[in-house]
C-alpha cells in the first residue's frame, strides 16, 4: 500500500463537552482559590488523564463524602449526586460545590416532579454508573432500573392505572435507548415520555458524527477511558455504522500495531470527557506511520457553555 492511500477521517464535534469543561474547571478554580487539597468525591469525569493531571495538582479523589475531614472542600462530580450524599456532607460540615452536568440536572428535577405527581419511573440506563445512582436517588421507591432490553423483561406489571414515564442516563446510545422504549411501550401502552430527550446533545452529536465517517474507516479509534459510557458507546456506534473494527484506547501508545495492518482509511474520535492533547498524540502516533492526510469531517456547532457553580465565578465589578 502506498503511503498517499493511508489517510485519518476525523470526526468533529470531538472530545469535551459543556458540562466536563465547566466540572474540571471547578476543581482548577476550587485549587486556585482555597489551595490544596480540595476533595473530589468519585472520579471529576471519566477519563484517566484528567483525574491524574488534577491529582497531579492537589485533587484528592475519594469514593464517599465521609472519607473527607470535617469542614474541607468537597465537589460533586459531573455525574451527579442523590440527596442522601447532599445530607451526608451536610453532617460533617464540608464546603461543597457541585459540579454535576446542568444537564444531568435537568433529569433529577424531572425525577423528583415525576414521583411528586405520583408516577412510577422506568430509568433507562447502567447498573451502577454514578449518573443512574444520583437519579434513582432522587426518587428510590419509584424508580425502576432498565439496564438493556433484558431490563424490559425483569419489570414487575404495572396496572394501567398507575402513571408510568421514562427518564434515561443522559451518556447511552440513541439507537439503543430508542430500542428500549419501544420495547418498553410494547409491554407498558401508556408509558409517558419525558417532556425532552434526556440524552445530552453531545453524546448525540459524538454519535452522529461517528456514524458520518464509519462506513469509509477500516478502523475507528476512539480516544477514552473504559468506564466512560459514552466513549464505549462510540465504538459500539462504530461497529454498528460500518467499521471494520474500532477500539477504545486512553493513550496514543496503547494503540496495537496489528491493528493497522492492511488498513487506508483510520477514523478518530474521542468521548466527551477527553482533552484534545490526547487526540493530537493518537494523530501523531499515526503521522509516524505513513497516516499523514487528515480529513475533518464536521456534522455539527456546539457553542453551549455552562457558568462555573456560583462561589468560584468572577466577582461583579
Amino acid at each position: 500500500m502506498s503511503e498517499a492511500e493511508k489517510k485519518v477521517l476525523l470526526a468533529a464535534p470531538r472530545g469535551y463537552c459543556a458540562g466536563v469543561d465547566r466540572a474540571v474547571e471547578t476543581v482548577e478554580k476550587a485549587l486556585e482559590k482555597y489551595g490544596a487539597p480540595v476533595y473530589v468525591r468519585k472520579e471529576i469525569v471519566h477519563n484517566r488523564y484528567v483525574v491524574d493531571s488534577l491529582a497531579d495538582r492537589g485533587a484528592i479523589f475519594v469514593d464517599e463524602a465521609d472519607a473527607v475531614p470535617e469542614g474541607a472542600h468537597l465537589v460533586f462530580s459531573a455525574h451527579g449526586v442523590s440527596p442522601a450524599v447532599h445530607a451526608q456532607a451536610r453532617a460533617l460540615n464540608l464546603q461543597t460545590l457541585d459540579a454535576t452536568c446542568p444537564l444531568v440536572t435537568k433529569v433529577h428535577n424531572e425525577a423528583k416532579r415525576f414521583a411528586r405527581d405520583g408516577f412510577q419511573i422506568l430509568l433507562v440506563g447502567h447498573e451502577g454508573h454514578e449518573e443512574v445512582e444520583g437519579t434513582a436517588g432522587e426518587a428510590p421507591e419509584v424508580t425502576h432500573l432498565v439496564d438493556g432490553l433484558e431490563g424490559v423483561d425483569a419489570l414487575p406489571d404495572f396496572p394501567d392505572t398507575q402513571p408510568l414515564v421514562w427518564l434515561s442516563q443522559t451518556t447511552l446510545s440513541v439507537d439503543e435507548t430508542m430500542q428500549i422504549v419501544v420495547k418498553l411501550k410494547e409491554r407498558f401502552p401508556h408509558l409517558q415520555d419525558p417532556p425532552s430527550d434526556d440524552i445530552c446533545y453531545a453524546t448525540q452529536n459524538r454519535q452522529v458524527a461517528v456514524k458520518a465517517i464509519s462506513e469509509r474507516c477500516d478502523l475507528m479509534i476512539v480516544v477514552g477511558s473504559q468506564n466512560s459510557s459514552n466513549s464505549k458507546r462510540l465504538v459500539e456506534v462504530a461497529l454498528e455504522a460500518g467499521s471494520r473494527a474500532s477500539h477504545l484506547v486512553d493513550y496514543a501508545h496503547q494503540i496495537d500495531e496489528a491493528w493497522l495492518e492492511g488498513v487506508e482509511t483510520v477514523g478518530v474520535t474521542s468521548g466527551a470527557s477527553v482533552p484534545e492533547i490526547l487526540v493530537r498524540d493518537v494523530l501523531e502516533f499515526l503521522a509516524e506511520r505513513g497516516f499523514t492526510s487528515v480529513d475533518e469531517i464536521t456534522t455539527a456547532s456546539e457553542k453551549i457553555v455552562f457558568s462555573l457553580p456560583r462561589d468560584l465565578r468572577p466577582a461583579r465589578t
